[in-house]
């Protein structure tokens, strides 16, 4: 069961609440029945508007499970001038990408796009630092390309046994 339908059965279980207080209020029968009405329909909008949400990015500030992230991996990016910056991130210890929205700013949509050709350039990987930290200082980086990592160590045969044969048949 995913988080969505956890809340919509909490909004299920809300709304058969405020049906049972209306049923068993000591009123009239019109309140009831417009009561009743009011907390059924009350699920097919929940419903539908969880699944709205599904689909359309999280502004940044309002991240509040991982906000304590030091560093994400950006998957994909599309900027919309003047409006956004919509970023697919991999945060780590969760198994799928989240999309997030950051609000446009030149600054921050010219360091996305040097990391991505830097990274382009070196086959690396972009990556976001401290991703859902509210901070004015807009003088440090938050986009950087990953450094390339360090080829493996060269492995050296203690001897060559053909060099080793070589050497002993001379003397």
């Amino acid at each position: 069961m995913i988080v969505t339908t956890h809340w919509f059965v909490i909004a299920t279980a809300l709304a058969a609440v405020l049906a049972s207080i209306a049923i068993w209020s000591p009123r009239s029968l019109p309140p009831k029945i417009a009561s009743l009405i009011c907390a059924t329909a009350l699920l097919p909008v929940c419903y539908f508007s969880l699944n709205d949400i599904l689909s359309r990015p999280k502004p940044v500030q309002l991240e509040s499970i991982h906000k304590e992230i030091a560093e994400v991996q950006v998957l994909s990016s599309v900027m919309r001038e003047g409006e956004a910056i919509y970023v697919w991130l991999q945060i780590p210890e969760v198994d799928e990408p989240r999309s997030y929205r950051l609000p446009w700013s030149d600054e921050t949509a010219k360091q996305l796009h040097k990391a991505q050709q830097e990274a382009e350039q070196t086959g690396t990987e972009v990556n976001m630092k401290k991703p859902f930290e509210k901070t004015a200082d807009n003088q440090a980086p938050i986009f950087y390309a990953a450094p390339q990592t360090a080829p493996p160590e060269k492995q050296v045969a203690d001897q060559n046994p053909i060099l080793f044969k070589a050497a002993s048949n001379q003397e």
